[in-house]
């Protein structure tokens, strides 16, 4: 009996490696597989229709969710990625009035999400494709990098309040800018008025110190004015999104700003 088992011991113990290493190699693969969620993604090409207004297109995957734009209005709503298809549910949308070409953007945006197109990642790059339509996207965070807070020019795009956030025409005309030099000191526009002052702190935590000139302008551009110098009126939290800088203030107001 010792001599049999002496003669298949070596070829039990090579088929217990082989079995390890096959088990090995599943382990591997599963810990390789890409996932969409906790991502987002830009387009950079669109083969067939093509996005009216330029787009881009931006998905993002988070919490079993999908947040789409493609220009004009923000949609979201449930999204299941099984069998390399995007299947998405409960669609909403804001309801935002789009000037030009960008108004065919939703029913473009609606019609691709609707359509299950698949899905196909490749590190950071993304492709969807449906039955008329394929989008390459990439990883935002390859397509777009955070732009740093200091050395540049930040337009602001939206007044925050602690209930809404609020973009006009009048913002949109005078284009109020703020610029953090390396050094901490402040410049730019409040929207009539020249800016000069400095910003202390991380960058994640910024204490304002501002003034300004003395001009009056209409009513409505001081009305912005001082929207503007109330969000830069002491301590911020400071979060960059590639070009985009978001900019909370603890009384509440705040600022959304893009880079020139």
């Amino acid at each position: 009996m010792s001599a049999k088992f002496v003669r298949f011991g070596p070829i039990i113990l090579l088929a217990l490696l082989a079995v390890t290493a096959c088990s090995n190699g599943d382990s591997n693969s599963n810990s390789t597989e890409q996932t969409l969620m906790g991502r987002t993604f830009v387009s950079t090409g669109v083969e067939g229709a093509p996005i009216p207004g330029g787009g881009p297109l931006t998905l993002t995957f988070k919490d079993g969710r999908v947040a789409a734009d493609a220009g004009c209005n923000s949609h979201s709503g449930s999204v299941e990625l099984d069998d390399h298809k995007v299947h998405v549910s409960g669609l909403a949308s804001t309801l935002m009035a789009c000037p030009g070409d960008r108004q065919g953007a939703d029913e473009w945006l609606s019609a691709l999400l609707n359509s299950e197109p698949s899905w196909q990642l490749d590190g950071a790059k993304l492709t969807l494709k449906s039955a008329k339509l394929t989008v390459s996207m990439l990883d935002k965070k390859v397509a777009k990098p955070d732009k740093p807070i200091k050395g540049t020019t930040w337009i602001v795009t939206a007044l925050i309040t602690p209930d809404a956030q609020i973009r006009s025409q009048t913002l949109d005309e005078v284009k109020p800018t703020l610029t953090i030099a390396d050094d901490g000191s402040v410049s730019g526009s409040a929207g009539c008025n020249r800016m000069t002052g400095k910003a202390t702190g991380s960058d994640a935590e910024l204490t304002f110190q501002v003034g300004t000139t003395k001009m009056m302008c209409a009513p409505e551009v001081m009305e912005v004015e001082q929207a503007v110098l109330k969000a830069l009126d002491g301590k911020t939290t400071a979060s960059v999104d590639a070009d985009t800088l978001t900019l909370r203030n603890t009384n509440g107001s705040g600022l959304t700003l893009h880079a020139e």
